[in-house]
């Protein structure tokens, strides 16, 4: 066992006496050691309930003949971050996540790993450091949040809240509505109830292999979830026994391959997933030493029909729903009636191949999975387009496209996401703009803040269908509307984007995967010319450090020392 290495040996007498002190018996030294990497923070609504969910755990992992050990990783709830500069630090936060995985498993030789995660930054993080640990991992998070209901009965959720602090804006409810809403979209514990980014990564790890059915669907704090907590612990003490030939398969990078990411993709378009799923996954993909890249997604999307739509998408919709139609192993089995779009014979950490896991999982509600010949549209819920205004590409969520999916409209210019709020309050966005929102990306933000607040302003004051919106900065999963983002290169690197000037004419077409912005090669050469990047006094030293060494969205944001 990897954990000999701590724990074997005359010359480990002190290592040993260490470990006897927290409790460590002569029993326990021939037994294989777990790391259970816990995200429990109190002020996240889909995390501060982990304390518990780790007890569980580690009684099932010393009950299945194994050692656990808990150690916990930092988080950071971008609901709450959003609009303000807390934000810079959501990402960012998705790194150091990985370091402490990092350091944790390799400072202390542990055999294998139970992650708990739930939200946000913290499930990409969890999944970049366990590939670099790469041992047997089995992952398993907290669960989604119940979908709250206003007095009349209508389905709400964060979204809805955030949209509320619009309609309200523009006088179209009042002030016992908007108190409301506030008062039920977040009913319960668990990662925000609709197809938000959290739900997104956990729904994909099912997809990955990486986590038991349900993971992504199973509402929080229910025996049901407490069950699946049970299943993955006792499976991890099974894995982490079996003989090194047999262990080897369950490596993580062996698990999570190329065909495992290409399947996250595929099942990502099917249930139109957050566009942040992209910036993740790409990242994830390097971690795992995958040759994918941001041109492979069109040709995933062209393949795979968009068969679940969920809330910000479908308002009525929400993990709870898709849990009751037949969960992801749903979705897959109904993608493999067209074979190209999901790779089948790949290992789960279930012991089972894909195919074995699906083939039986009929869709129990076809009104919320559709079939694959009743699809809610022929292509992916996710897109990626080129053009001068995006020459590595911009990422536009399909599924949440509420207007025309081709628009031209003229460029309104803000260099923060704070001046495009102020401005979308004072009227400066009229139908027909293209909000333009920049110095907002990873290096220029830094840190890529998330635009929910301007796109939810945009929508609850009705501009919804007539605005678009793009931007080097990124989008919550609860965006929806004509929203682009990821735009690269970014305006902080001397992107076409910190080009533009207010007036410019903007063009996008989803279905031709075009972002332009019209203008002649000349007068971009001449604009060029006089260019310099807007640079953000910064006062936090991890800020700087992040922006020194962080790459842009099309490269997922990784951070590259050399």
């Amino acid at each position: 066992m990897r954990s000999d290495e701590i724990k074997k040996g005359y010359n480990r007498t002190p290592h040993r006496s260490l470990l006897r002190a927290t409790g460590v018996t002569d029993e326990d030294f021939d037994k294989p050691f777990i790391g259970v990497a816990n995200s429990f923070i109190e002020i996240i609504p889909g995390h501060f309930f982990l304390d518990k969910v780790s007890d569980v755990i580690k009684a099932e992992i010393r009950a299945n003949g194994c050692v656990p050990f808990e150690f916990n990783t930092i988080g950071v709830d971008d609901g709450i971050a959003m609009g303000h500069d807390g934000m810079l630090y959501s990402l960012p936060s998705r790194e150091i996540i990985a370091n402490s995985i990092e350091t944790v498993m390799n400072a202390h030789k542990l055999d294998a790993m139970i992650a708990i995660p739930n939200c946000d930054k913290i499930v990409p993080g969890m999944i970049m450091g366990a590939l670099r640990v790469n041992v047997p991992t089995v992952f398993v998070s907290g669960g989604p949040m119940e979908k709250g209901y206003k007095r009349d009965g209508t389905p709400i959720d964060l979204a809805t809240a955030f949209e509320a602090v619009g309609q309200f804006e523009a006088g179209e409810i009042d002030e016992e509505e908007l108190t409301d809403i506030e008062c039920n979209a977040c009913p319960s514990g668990g990662s925000c109830s609709g197809m938000f980014t959290a739900n997104s990564m956990n729904t994909l790890m099912e997809a990955m292999g990486i986590a038991f059915p349900g993971n992504g669907t199973i509402l929080a704090l229910t025996p049901e979830r407490t069950e699946l907590y049970k299943k993955a612990a006792k499976r991890v003490c099974e894995i982490a026994k079996l003989d090194a030939s047999e262990r080897e398969a369950y490596k993580m990078k062996n698990i999570l391959n190329e065909s495992a990411v290409r399947n996250a993709f595929a099942v990502d378009m099917a249930m139109g997933g957050s566009s942040n799923t992209v910036l993740h996954m790409l990242a994830i993909a390097k971690e795992a030493d995958v040759d994918f890249n941001l041109e492979d997604i069109n040709a995933i999307s062209k393949r795979v029909s968009h068969i679940a739509k969920i809330s910000p998408s479908l308002t009525t919709v929400h993990m709870e729903d898709i849990n009751k139609a037949g969960g992801v192993n749903a979705v897959m089995h109904e993608m493999m009636k067209r074979g190209d779009d999901i790779l089948l014979d790949n290992l789960s950490v279930t012991g089972e191949s894909l195919y074995e896991k699906v083939a039986d999982c009929e869709i129990l509600d076809t009104n919320i999975i559709h079939t694959i010949d009743n699809p809610y549209s022929e292509v992916g819920g996710l897109a990626i387009l080129y053009g001068n205004l995006a020459e590595q590409g911009a990422v536009i969520k399909t599924a949440g496209i509420t207007g025309d999916r081709a628009f031209t409209g003229k460029a309104v210019c803000f260099n923060s996401q704070d001046d495009a709020i102020e401005g979308i309050l004072a009227g400066k966005v009229k139908a027909g703009n293209v909000v333009v929102i920049r110095y907002e990306g990873p290096k220029g933000g830094p840190g890529m803040q998330e635009m929910l607040s301007p796109t939810s302003l945009i929508m609850g004051m009705g501009l919804g269908d007539s605005v678009a919106l793009i931007t080097d900065g990124r989008f919550s999963g609860a965006t929806r509307g004509a929203s682009i983002g990821h735009v690269s290169p970014e305006a902080a690197e001397g992107g076409m984007i910190g080009l533009l000037e207010d007036g410019d004419e903007i063009h996008l077409d989803v279905d031709k995967y075009i972002l332009e912005v019209n203008l002649g090669d000349d007068e971009i050469a001449k604009r060029k010319v006089n260019f310099k990047p807007i640079v953000k006094k910064l006062e936090s030293k991890w800020l700087r450090q992040y922006r020194a060494l962080v790459t842009n969205a099309s490269n997922g944001a990784v951070l590259e020392a050399e």
